[in-house]
């Protein structure tokens, strides 16, 4: 027997019963791996001993679920004593629900959850939790076991689910079932679990407890998930108000359902306030008119309840918003909301956590690679990341569809076991899920590779090194001292494959890619412009790591004073400058631009640090035109006369674009003789040399600059 601190469990260990301790701890208390043991909180409960990781050992800890720390009565960071338990095999467990199940009402069902639960030891009045087909679960209480005592569920124990007068609620959240986040849970529990758990630490101290928590990120980063797990791990008493629901339509009638609020959680101090959406009770009173006094009375009753003349207890208030600049500055100080915690969109391994979470129940194929698809996943939230796994869920219940007869009175669960989610279920659940982070500005890459850009080998080479590899060796940088660039100039003559070459960089780094038009920044109001620049390059930032590619840049940043449109476009540069090297620091964003005309950007735009490598696309020769040929008459039905060689040589002079248009006139050419004159489908060297007369006509057409004058009669 001895105690040990708890800590919480994997995230693939939820619902499992089990407990992970130090080997040497097992050793001294003469355990063995996947023996049933005893553990004692405010509530004897039971799970089975596991040995920890590596860097998890020689902490004096136990690590156990939400759902073995409830059955404990136990919290995070708080003592339970662990001895050897005996168990015996179960004969018979009455289950009630606690949270909705469907029907669940049939032998077969009930057989079903049996081999879910199989394995797991429990005693009366344990939680245990059924993983479902799919991601739903499924908690129910034990209330009775035949014999008493702990008892072990196997295949022949009979299951017998009591439904009727069974209290259904909504599934709890634990930490385990929060993904990537987790200094910003530490954050919260030292603001909210200490000053509830140990107020008199603060007594001693001579200071005030903290007293708010204002959590502000993108939609579908986790903030009211955090909150719900914050309520079931704390035994304070919550609340839940939405923002809309405090405004009413009589005076006065706002202000008191607010009030009413805060004296319910005063009554049941210790407690927590949970204000979703805040921006909507909230918003700054300067930018309110006239005609919204309710809003401004609203805010001002918030004011004098967060830190008034009246103390307000025990009584913590978390807020929440995706728009925190739009709140009333008078919350955001000391006293009122004291910590600030971004809830930022989830790196890699922030996805992967959040990945493993929601598909931790899944019959998942052996070729599913997790980890490949938390590198492909950039820019996606939580929520993105549970719809994926729906979607790949739902693409694999479609192939099995056809099989399923609808005139069943429902589908047994049995029917559902043979079911396997594969990778190309979550790839093709990928093309239904876009990044809600940049989802306003997010460009679908054509599928273009480095192998489709002929040339330009050390250009190429240059892009891997300073796109590439920041990804995928961050730490050599790190040790090196250095920084990856943060902007890259193309320049060139049109057609040498400047914008080609941002769709292969996007494509090979799998990053994400936005794309942005210099005019569609402009705009005839005050600040506008420079606002479009500031929330393109905010989003960007949200949605790192990401390449910021701005095609025809000399129309965003063209030389200060060299135009007679006013400070319009000084602003706009003076903004981009800051943007790009100002003094908040430009992570995980790569700016990529191209132009025909460096000259007629603003000198200040060319320096190190802001774009920091200039590639200037050459005219391509012989070699290159050789290989441009070869990549735009590939799959193409070539005769044998077509000589690749000759036509790179008859090109001089030419761009990408210009082979590029030949090859395709020829192909015309090619399907126009086999769909009028019935003749054989085969591109020649007769049809290449049409092409280039052709094309070599508009061109000196495209270059005369008037019709020549017609003669005086």
């Amino acid at each position: 027997m001895r105690d040990f601190k708890v800590k919480e469990a994997l995230p693939k260990d939820v619902g499992r019963a089990i407990a992970r301790i130090d080997p040497d701890d097992m050793k001294s208390l003469g355990l063995e791996v996947g023996q049933v043991i005893g553990i004692e909180g405010k509530r004897k409960t039971t799970a089975k001993v596991m040995p920890c990781y590596v860097d998890d050992r020689g902490k004096g800890t136990i690590q156990m679920d939400g759902i073995t720390r409830e059955n404990a009565r136990i919290g995070i960071d708080e003592k339970v004593t662990v001895r050897a338990a005996e168990s015996k095999p179960a004969r018979k467990i009455t289950l009630s629900p606690l949270t909705t199940t469907g029907r669940l009402e049939k032998d077969q069902d009930s057989k079903y959850v049996g081999s879910l639960i199989e394995g797991l030891p429990v005693t009366a009045g344990d939680r245990v939790r059924a993983r479902l087909f799919g991601r739903k679960t499924c908690d129910f209480l034990v209330e009775d076991t035949r014999p008493d005592g702990v008892v072990l569920i196997t295949s022949s124990t009979t299951i017998h689910i009591k439904t009727k007068g069974a209290k259904v609620e909504r599934a709890k959240v634990s930490y385990e079932d929060i993904g990537g986040l987790g200094p910003q849970i530490q954050r919260i529990r030292e603001m909210i679990e200490l000053p509830l758990k140990y107020p008199e630490v603060f007594e001693r101290l001579g200071i005030d407890a903290p007293k708010g928590v204002l959590m502000y990120g993108p939609p579908g980063t986790g903030k009211t998930l955090t909150a719900r797990a914050v309520a079931h791990e704390t035994d304070a008493y919550f609340t839940s108000i939405s923002g809309p629901e405090i405004i009413g339509k009589f005076y006065g009638e706002s202000e008191a359902r607010l009030r009413s609020v805060f004296e319910t959680a005063q009554s049941h101090a210790p407690a927590i306030i949970f204000i979703d959406e805040i921006d909507a009770i909230a918003p700054k009173r300067e930018d309110m008119g006239g005609e919204k006094q309710v809003e401004r009375r609203v805010v001002a009753q918030l004011l004098s309840l967060l830190d008034g003349l009246e103390a307000r207890g025990h009584v913590i208030v978390i807020g929440a918003t995706n728009i925190p600049n739009t709140l009333d500055p008078a919350l955001r100080r000391p006293g009122r909301f004291d910590r600030e915690i971004s809830i930022p969109i989830p790196d890699r391994n922030g996805r992967l956590q959040i990945l493993e979470v929601h598909t931790r129940g899944m019959p998942m194929a052996g070729d599913v690679s997790i980890e490949k698809l938390a590198d492909v996943t950039h820019g996606f939230v939580g929520a993105d990341l549970e719809a994926l796994a729906r979607e790949a869920a739902m693409s694999a219940l479609r192939k099995i569809m056809p099989k399923i007869d609808f005139e069943m009175s429902d589908i047994p669960y049995q029917a559902l076991l043979k079911l396997e989610i594969t990778m190309d279920n979550f790839l093709e659940a990928m093309k239904e899920i876009e990044p809600s982070a940049i989802r306003e500005v997010f460009v679908e890459v054509p599928c273009v590779k480095w192998s489709d850009v002929g040339g330009l080998e050390d250009i190429k080479q240059e892009l891997r090194e300073a796109v590439e590899w920041p990804l995928k060796y961050p730490q050599v940088f790190e040790q090196a001292g250095t920084h990856p660039p943060k902007g890259i100039l193309l320049h060139g003559k049109p057609g040498t494959g400047k914008t080609l070459l941002a769709k292969a960089v996007a494509t090979e780094s799998g990053v994400n890619f936005i794309s942005i038009k210099g005019p569609q920044l402009v705009n005839r109001y005050v600040g506008e412009s420079e606002r479009g620049v500031r929330e393109t390059f905010r989003k960007a930032k949200q949605a790192a790591p990401v390449i910021l590619f701005f095609d025809e840049i000399e129309s965003l940043i063209p030389r200060r004073g060299s135009r007679g449109d006013g400070q319009v476009t000084e602003r706009v540069i003076s903004q981009f400058l800051t943007e790009m090297d100002g003094i908040e620091e430009l992570k995980g964003v790569v700016v990529l631009a191209a132009t025909n005309r460096p000259d007629l950007m603003d000198p200040a735009m060319l320096r190190s640090g802001r774009f920091d490598l200039l590639f200037e696309l050459p005219t391509p020769d012989e070699k290159t035109r050789e290989q441009i040929f070869a990549i735009h008459t590939k799959n193409k039905p070539l005769a044998k006369d077509v000589d690749l060689k000759r036509w790179a040589q008859r090109m001089d002079e030419s761009t990408g674009s210009d082979i590029e248009g030949v090859c395709r006139k020829a192909a015309m050419l090619a399907v126009r003789e086999h769909i009028h004159h019935k003749a054989a489908l085969v591109i020649s060297s007769r049809h290449f040399e049409e092409a280039l007369t052709m094309i070599e006509r508009q061109n000196v057409n495209r270059g005369e600059s008037e019709p020549p004058a017609e003669p005086v009669v």
